[in-house]
């Protein structure tokens, strides 16, 4: 549990750290290459720690020099797979793919995740089995064996973020070519392919969000890899700073194209930003904030991982905001622990809310988090509130965020972990 005390006063400047989203994908896609990848700018967060751990029972080296993860799949075998680590974070389901490449058949848990929305992973056994992977599962296990064809392919990814990594690697060693219609474009995918293209994989994108994937032999090892900063991270501490900063606070390697709908946002509820050049940010403090209409969408539109911050910035603007959350249903769930500080809000269906401010945000309240990204919300909140909150599920935090308390405590936030 977190204490969090109110603090209006935050000072000096944050960089970001590095992005989980982008990490985990690149690490399944890593185990396609036999040895010698190192993968800098890597997040010492609990979820990668899971993920590392998993591989190592299962023989893969990799050794932590600072941020950098040097990594050999080469003695890689199917007989040892963790599973109730495997169950601990959803980005398992991702496993799937690079051991079937190499073992043909494989038998994993159902992944874990977040428990605000069951993460539905039939798709992702629909799609495997439509390039020619058998399946079958019970409510515990999934089972798949490997009778990959070799000829082209068309697929459609319906934008999803997950789904499009993980096509993009059951396929980038396929022979024959592949096609992902409807691909996401996040930024930690574009990540992922640049990781791929350094190994040597033949991977195109067209402006029509196809993704064209070209069979190559075999994958090139010996080379480094940066992965991006965090750019959901980054428009976190933009809502951080526009509220609870004493005057302006600079935020390094800020991922500012990618946030581009993001900032104008900002921009259209009064908080005033300034581009510094270098990917440096300046979010200045906001004196009095419009109110403000979002709609989540795919990207570049307004990211879903940010709404839950975006919205404690709602509770401070003026009139009545709308938030329309087309992405996931019960994800504005997380409203209730606002309304428990006070905060007045209307939650009009699975996918709407309204949001009537301003809100002097108080009381001696104990609250909880939903998911990962609404836990950093949370803390928002609680920065701004009168009195003292108390925070539970405290290991969203340490499994997404690099520090983030740490990076908190050192502009003067007053936040301690208690019994």
């Amino acid at each position: 549990m977190l204490l969090v005390k109110w603090q209006n006063k935050l000072n000096w400047s944050v960089k970001i750290s590095w992005s989980k989203n982008a990490t985990l994908p690149i690490l399944w896609a890593a185990l396609l290459i036999n040895w010698n990848v190192v993968l800098n700018n890597v997040p010492n967060i609990w979820d990668v720690k899971t993920f590392l751990d998993i591989l190592e029972w299962i023989w893969v080296d990799y050794t932590w020099n600072g941020s950098s993860l040097s990594f050999d799949s080469s003695n890689i075998t199917n007989e040892n797979l963790h599973f109730e680590k495997i169950k601990k974070i959803r980005s398992s389901i991702f496993l799937l793919s690079p051991l079937l490449h190499f073992f043909w058949s494989i038998k994993i848990p159902f992944p874990g995740g977040c428990s605000i929305w069951k993460r539905p992973i039939d798709a992702h056994l629909n799609w495997l089995e439509a390039i020619w992977y058998n399946f079958d599962f019970d409510w515990e296990e999934i089972v798949l064996d490997w009778e990959l064809k070799s000829w082209d392919k068309e697929l459609n990814a319906w934008f999803w973020v997950s789904s499009t990594e993980n096509l993009i690697v059951a396929n980038v060693l396929r022979d024959g070519q592949t096609i992902i219609r409807n691909s996401a474009f996040e930024p930690h995918v574009m990540n992922l392919i640049d990781f791929l293209r350094k190994a040597w994989a033949n991977i195109k994108i067209r402006y029509n969000h196809d993704i064209i994937i070209t069979w190559v032999y075999a994958l090139k090892s010996n080379f480094s890899f940066d992965i991006v900063s965090d750019y959901i991270e980054s428009g976190t501490f933009m809502i951080i700073w526009a509220l609870a900063s004493e005057k302006y606070i600079d935020i390094e390697n800020a991922r500012i194209e990618d946030l581009y709908t993001y900032i104008e946002k900002l921009k259209e509820a009064w908080v005033k930003v300034k581009d510094l050049w270098n990917d440096t940010l300046r979010v200045y403090k906001a004196d009095k904030l419009k109110w403000i209409w979002i709609q989540t969408n795919i990207f570049p539109g307004f990211p879903t991982d940010l709404q839950s911050p975006f919205s404690v910035l709602m509770t401070q603007a003026e009139w009545i905001s709308k938030i329309h959350e087309v992405l996931f249903e019960w994800r504005l769930s997380f409203l209730v622990e606002l309304e428990k500080m006070t905060a007045n809000v209307a939650l009009m269906n699975p996918h709407e809310a309204l949001i009537f401010g301003p809100n002097n945000l108080k009381w001696w309240a104990t609250v909880t988090s939903w998911d990962l990204r609404a836990w950093a919300a949370m803390v928002i909140a609680w920065l701004i509130a009168e009195g003292e909150t108390k925070i539970t599920n405290v290991e969203y935090i340490y499994r997404w965020y690099e520090n983030f308390v740490e990076k908190l405590t050192a502009m003067w936030a007053e936040i301690k972990e208690i019994e």
